[in-house]
């Protein structure tokens, strides 16, 4: 059994969430005890919605946004904008030697996808995986859960967990989110639309095409109850051994500096 780290986090700011993500990334190569390969498994205290690393800024609607109370930042990873809410969230940091990880983005996608299947299966939700070339838009689309893509789990042909990776010098970074409850299309009310037809256009195609484990069931699911499934099913699915850990006093000083130099500042949010 491969040992990896295992970090649960209470809910907190998106802009936290994804300064964790880039520190633990950082200490990849470090070759310190603490930085064994990590799952991380957390969720979003503000509702935040998060856009991919060249998603125009243009696509959010400021005002609507604030009105409802809810943040906006910018991932390292590619992809659509997500609105995290209700939701569990998952990343996957470590070398990219590592055997997990090894081998390019679809290689490793495919690997951790096999986990992602076996955890929400065991939650009895008749999820398949999603396979061929990775699916395109034919219009402008700013929505991350309205496109399936390559390995991705679907549940009656609908969008289940949406994931993203980066391969950086440092290391490896995938993270993705499996929606427990709620509405999904609350992230029409976060984005431009050309017209109030269009955003109500928009909701009802994502509502088509995308879906949460609550409504793939018909009842809810705890997030504990989701973590505990993503645990097992990574241990399992991929051999690993994973052992209760926190982030490291280093990791932690260099979040919060990303916190105040990227993630929670303008330069980064509102760059393209």
């Amino acid at each position: 059994m491969k040992p990896w780290r295992l970090i649960i986090h209470p809910a907190a700011r998106g802009a936290w969430n994804m300064a964790v993500d880039q520190a633990i990334l950082e200490h990849v190569q470090t070759g310190r005890g603490e930085c064994l390969p990590t799952l991380r498994l957390y969720a979003w205290d503000p509702a935040c919605l998060s856009l991919g690393h060249a998603q125009p800024f243009a696509d959010v609607d400021l005002e609507r946004l604030k009105g409802h109370g809810w943040e906006v930042v910018r991932r390292a990873t590619g992809g659509r904008a997500i609105l995290h809410t209700d939701e569990l969230t998952y990343s996957v940091t470590g070398s990219a030697e590592e055997p997990v990880l090894a081998g390019g983005v679809l290689e490793s996608y495919n690997r951790l996808a096999q986990a992602l299947l076996l955890a929400v299966k065991s939650l009895e939700v008749a999820v398949e995986m999603k396979e061929g070339k990775a699916a395109g838009s034919p219009t402008p689309n700013p929505v991350c859960f309205e496109v399936p893509s390559t390995y991705e789990i679907t549940v009656d042909g609908k969008k289940l967990i949406g994931s993203a990776q980066a391969r950086k010098k440092e290391g490896v970074l995938q993270h993705g989110s499996l929606p427990l409850t709620g509405d999904l299309t609350r992230i029409c009310q976060a984005l431009v639309f050309e017209n109030e037809a269009a955003r109500e256009e928009a909701a009802q195609r994502l509502l088509a095409r995308a879906t949460t484990v609550e409504s793939a069931l018909g009842r809810a699911v705890p997030w504990d109850t989701a973590a505990q499934a993503f645990i097992r099913a990574f241990e399992t699915q991929l051999g690993l051994c994973l052992e209760r850990g926190e982030l490291s006093e280093s990791e932690t000083r260099r979040a919060e500096a990303l916190l105040s130099e990227k993630y929670d500042h303008p330069s980064w949010t509102e760059r393209v």
